[in-house]
């Protein structure tokens, strides 16, 4: 996959290259390549507004690493990753190989240029048999359902992590509303029971004075952007778990779910205190 990173000026077909995208804006954060100047200028102003941001990226992609392992841990193989963005630092079946050789993961998302390169990726590194990639739309449940079924890589009479880590502090737009809630109550309703919920999401409630100002500012630019931004407040985040019960530790901040599932190579962040890291993490069981 090309970008002009390379040199190369010409963009593969349907990408946006007239606002930058959270998909490709947070491949910029974590040291990726799979973006554009649009997006690593709109990343600099960012991180100039708010320098925590590169860290509160890697604490997130680190509890995504930690929560795959904790639940290959507790016996899942089945892994839909939906928002999965651009195959960058640790993707999902990388992790969950690593934990068990026999793990299944599709690959969810609405950015071209995202579910081509995570093609590219499991076209090298993947097993067809064990391994998808396709795009479908979070704010149409139901058909992203049949398109996860339709490449039959996964047992539906078997429980599956749904994975949505900070995919629903981005609006879900459908007709000036945003419908994530109602997306993640209807998955809620087609997984298997047994499955299992991973969710991170952004709130302003309960972090640092300075940093409640530097979300304000995080919101205004991501206005601007192909994906505008919503922080919600705890209480709604809980709300996204429906009646899933929530497993220990419950919701937390990123660096305080089950750091002990971290690799030993895992890379160390600056924060002196966890609500720094603004994201609140947690995952839920279905009856």
């Amino acid at each position: 996959m090309a970008n002009d990173q390379g040199g190369n000026a010409v963009p593969p077909e349907g990408i946006d290259l007239e606002h930058p995208t959270a998909a490709r804006v947070y491949d910029w954060l974590l040291g990726g390549t799979a973006n554009w100047a649009i997006d690593r200028e709109f990343g600099a102003r960012t991180v100039e507004r708010f320098p925590l941001l590169r860290d509160i990226a890697l604490a997130n992609r680190l509890f995504l690493h930690r929560a795959v392992r904790h639940l290959v841990g507790l016996g899942v193989r089945q892994f839909i990753d939906v928002g999965a963005g651009i195959p960058t630092m640790g993707n999902t079946h990388q992790i969950a190989d690593e934990a068990d050789p026999a793990t299944k993961v599709v690959y969810v998302d609405n950015e071209p240029v995202a579910v081509a390169h995570s093609k590219i990726l499991l076209e090298t590194q993947g097993d067809p048999a064990r391994h998808a990639a396709i795009q479908a739309d979070l704010r149409e449940p139901d058909e992203l359902w049949e398109a996860v079924e339709a490449t039959g890589v996964l047992d539906f009479s078997e429980p599956v992590a749904l994975l949505l880590v900070a995919v629903l502090h981005f609006q879900q737009l459908r007709r000036g509303t945003d419908v994530g809630p109602l997306s993640v109550q209807r998955l809620r309703d087609l997984l298997p029971s047994g499955s299992y919920l991973i969710l991170s999401h952004t709130t302003y409630e309960g972090v640092p004075a300075p940093l409640y100002q530097n979300l304000v500012d995080l919101d205004e630019l991501y206005q601007s952007s192909a994906n505008p931004v919503h922080w919600r407040p705890q209480q709604e985040i809980r709300e996204l778990f429906g009646d899933f019960e929530l497993i220990e530790p419950g919701m937390t901040w990123t660096p305080l779910w089950h750091p002990e599932d971290s690799s030993p190579n895992s890379p160390i962040i600056g924060f002196d205190a966890p609500e720094e890291s603004v994201i609140l993490v947690g995952v839920g069981r279905k009856p």
